[in-house]
């Protein structure tokens, strides 16, 4: 090698490529692939077409003319983000001793529904004539519940049944509306009322096991219909520590519940016809309808009290329908319409073999 000759250097191999290429890698980069919402639907489209289900798959190919990309989709089922709360509130979810009470021989069932609570409620004085917000409402849970329990101390209370659901809260979007779309006054964030019911519930049923087992059953409803069946499930997660609390929060519109002679059907009432309730109930559990003397169909929703009595035949009750009053006061759009009803909330006493034998009802001013 002469003096002036330069030493060889080994130099790397680069490899070119076009605009396209230089963007697209740009993009993987920076976590964006144009078309990326077209690759998921056209995902959905095949596992639909073989009968994959999506919540199982943890990752996909897709395979153009010049790449191969691995990407690990980020959804989540509603099973998963439950199972990840369920989790969360290990921690959190208290620990209540469980309560030894004495068998009673003569022992009676008390409901107490509070009907159409409407959390996040709005209606101003001025406009409507009556003050309502979601203070208001939980006021009226708590101290209605404790107000009921007080009045019924003459009777020998067994058990409790205690109903939530019907419009606890009064919007299911972050859009202020109902399930359907309709807007609604209200006087907090939706998260917020959520928060709200769940701890005026908590009270609730908190308050109710001073005085004995209870049992707890979801009405699904029209302002709610999501938002309230989160609720409910999240308040049996709260209790699932507890031995003298049981849940029924499936989203089944029309709940059914015996105690000894007695049928009772709740549904909030927005749905169907009144006049075919004791057939729909008869229909729907058969050998609850054969093993029971006594019959009887709580409803909501139209805020204010209705009975309706249907016989069987002469020596039978039948059936009787009864629509509950709401601790509630008018909105604006109601008040102008001339929807205004009492505020209440009522409680209902049942016999083992004698029926319905108290209707309690607990007035706000």
């Amino acid at each position: 090698m002469s003096k002036n000759q330069k030493p060889y250097r080994k130099r790397s191999i680069r490899i070119w490529v076009n605009k396209q290429e230089q963007k697209f890698l740009k993009d993987l980069r920076n976590g964006y692939i144009e078309g990326s919402d077209e690759h998921e639907s056209l995902l959905h489209e095949e596992i639909n077409r073989v009968g994959i289900g999506y919540d199982s798959i943890k990752r996909y190919w897709y395979k153009s003319q010049q790449f191969s990309i691995e990407a690990i989709p980020t959804h989540k089922s509603i099973s998963d983000i439950r199972k990840d709360i369920i989790a969360e509130m290990d921690e959190y979810s208290p620990v209540y001793p469980k309560i030894t009470r004495k068998k009673k021989s003569d022992g009676h069932l008390f409901v107490i529904d509070i009907a159409d609570l409407h959390i996040n409620k709005y209606a101003s004085a001025k406009l409507t004539g009556a003050e309502y917000n979601s203070e208001i409402a939980v006021e009226r849970a708590i101290k209605g519940t404790e107000a009921l329990l007080e009045k019924v101390k003459g009777f020998d209370i067994e058990k409790i049944l205690f109903i939530v659901g019907n419009d606890v809260l009064n919007t299911d979007s972050i859009f202020k509306t109902t399930t359907s779309g309709t807007p609604q006054d209200t006087d907090v964030h939706w998260w917020e009322a959520f928060l709200i019911a769940r701890r005026c519930y908590v009270k609730c049923i908190e308050t109710c096991l001073q005085y004995a087992n209870v049992d707890v059953i979801h009405c699904p409803s029209n302002h709610d219909l999501m938002s309230g069946c989160f609720l409910a499930d999240s308040l049996q997660s709260w209790f699932r520590k507890n031995k003298n609390v049981k849940f029924d929060v499936s989203p089944k519109y029309r709940k059914y519940y015996q105690y000894f002679d007695n049928m009772l059907e709740f549904e909030h009432g927005d749905k169907g016809k009144m006049d075919t309730v004791p057939l729909i109930m008869a229909q729907e559990e058969p050998s609850m309808w054969a093993n029971t003397k006594f019959r009887y169909a709580y409803l909501h929703h139209l805020h204010h009290q209705i009975k309706h009595q249907f016989k069987s035949g002469k020596d039978f009750v039948g059936v009787n329908v009864t629509y509950l009053r709401s601790p509630s006061n008018a909105d604006l759009w109601h008040a102008e319409k001339q929807f205004k009803s009492q505020v209440a909330v009522e409680g209902f006493v049942h016999s083992k073999h004698d029926g319905r034998i108290a209707h309690i009802t607990h007035y706000f001013k």
